[in-house]
């Protein structure tokens, strides 16, 4: 079964507004086992409306279209779908219902284009908008399935995942059951790990194998259909098990388990404690970390040390080790991860230094990264040479600063 999505709006031609609905449709629907083959952009003109409908028909089993379900003149979406099936366009009563007290609570006026957020064509199956106002539905033109929904990235999701997808998977019930299962992986590139399960991913049938590549790290999307979950299980459970014995040093995770995710979960489950002093990261790799329910259990927390001065009076680092090294060095990293770890009394101490640019610092180019790592064991530093904008720079640092913990052999407490 494929489908295509066709994004309606001449805000989204013109680079108003980035197209995010394509990005989050196609993730959503290759999880159950439906491919997207092509995304479209149309403007708010009835008759490319019409034409870029009906080629997408020629071809999808599926089409998704976005947007222009609202209440203003160019919003012509359910208007171009009605002319299209021959169907007379009707007022879904709950939903007229539910945006005459939207406005009656708010003490509003309802002037009368809201109305027409509330059609559907004659017979098709509406999708509550429980998020805004303009309802969804789900109609038939010659063999493909229609399904119109809200442009609103907030809108559009919650209508997907509360009704849209517990449709589509009734109406792919009495074919196949459709399981997903995303691995997770780092420090390998998309190229290197596609070149390394080359010959697993042009056979494949069903699993399907979905490569994405993304900041330093790589998901593989596997999805298979069966009759059953247990005859779905084994048969990821086969692939998974190729592909980690060709690439298993580089897996962290599964699903949503980010790095920073993970880090807080096994140094939670093995009460160790962390702490980290930060120049380059300025913060960074403390908030990712906070961010995850669990964090208090584990992390103690940061220094945010950018200066030479700040390093000298929060930590302690001598003026003298910097000035023969520099910051950006094994052995100033090195410092710092042992003095924050003795400053929070944590098991295990992390430091990030280094040179984010544009320009290049102490003689060093942007990118020039140092992580320390201190533990009852000693001090482990890593150097990285990385590339990118001075954002992206500091973002990986972070995570790889994640990847070296998880690397780290620490023992339950």
């Amino acid at each position: 079964m494929n489908a295509e999505i066709i994004a309606v709006g001449s805000e989204l031609l013109l680079g108003q507004i980035a197209n995010t609905n394509g990005q989050y449709l196609s993730q959503e629907l290759a999880s159950i086992g439906i491919n997207v083959y092509r995304h479209t952009v149309v403007g708010d003109n009835k008759k490319r409306m019409t034409s870029a409908f009906q080629e997408a028909c020629e071809r999808a089993d599926i089409l998704f279209i976005t947007g222009g379900l609202g209440p203003t003149e160019d919003d012509l979406t359910k208007e171009v779908t009605a002319e299209l099936t021959g169907k007379r366009l009707m007022y879904h009563q709950p939903t007229l219902d539910f945006m005459k007290q939207f406005f009656k609570q708010r003490k509003r006026t309802m002037s009368e284009n809201n109305k027409k957020q509330a059609h559907y064509t004659e017979g098709s199956d509406v999708f509550y908008n429980r998020a805004g106002l303009a309802c969804g539905m789900a109609d038939n033109y010659k063999d493909t399935l229609l399904i119109l929904v809200p442009g609103p990235p907030r809108e559009l999701k919650h209508m997907y995942e509360n009704t849209i997808k517990p449709y589509l998977l009734k109406e792919l019930a009495g074919e196949f059951l459709v399981l997903s299962r995303v691995l997770r992986f780092f420090d390998i590139g998309e190229s290197r790990l596609e070149e390394e399960l080359i010959d697993i991913i042009q056979a494949q049938t069903n699993p399907t194998i979905a490569p994405l590549a993304s900041d330093g790290e790589v998901t593989i999307r596997l999805t298979a259909k069966a009759k059953t979950r247990s005859e779905a299980d084994v048969l990821l459970d086969k692939v998974e098990t190729q592909i980690q014995q060709r690439v298993g040093k580089y897996f962290y995770g599964r699903e949503n388990e980010t790095l920073p995710v993970q880090v807080v979960k096994n140094y939670g489950k093995k009460g160790v404690t962390l702490s980290a002093a930060e120049s380059l990261t300025g913060g960074w790799f403390a908030k990712q970390l906070v961010d995850v329910a669990g964090a208090s259990a584990m992390f103690e927390g940061s220094s945010t040390v950018y200066s030479q001065s700040a390093k000298n009076k929060v930590l302690g680092i001598s003026h003298d080790l910097m000035d023969k090294y520099g910051t950006i060095s094994k052995e100033c990293a090195e410092a710092m991860a042992d003095k924050v770890r003795l400053q929070y009394q944590t098991d295990i101490g992390i430091s990030f230094t280094g040179a984010a640019g544009p320009e290049p610092l102490e003689g060093k180019d942007p990118g020039t990264v140092w992580i320390g790592i201190s533990g009852p064991n000693g001090v482990t530093s890593y150097a990285l040479n990385l590339a990118g904008s001075r954002e992206l720079i500091r973002r990986l640092a972070v995570y790889y600063g994640c990847w070296f913990l998880l690397k780290e052999k620490v023992v339950n407490k």
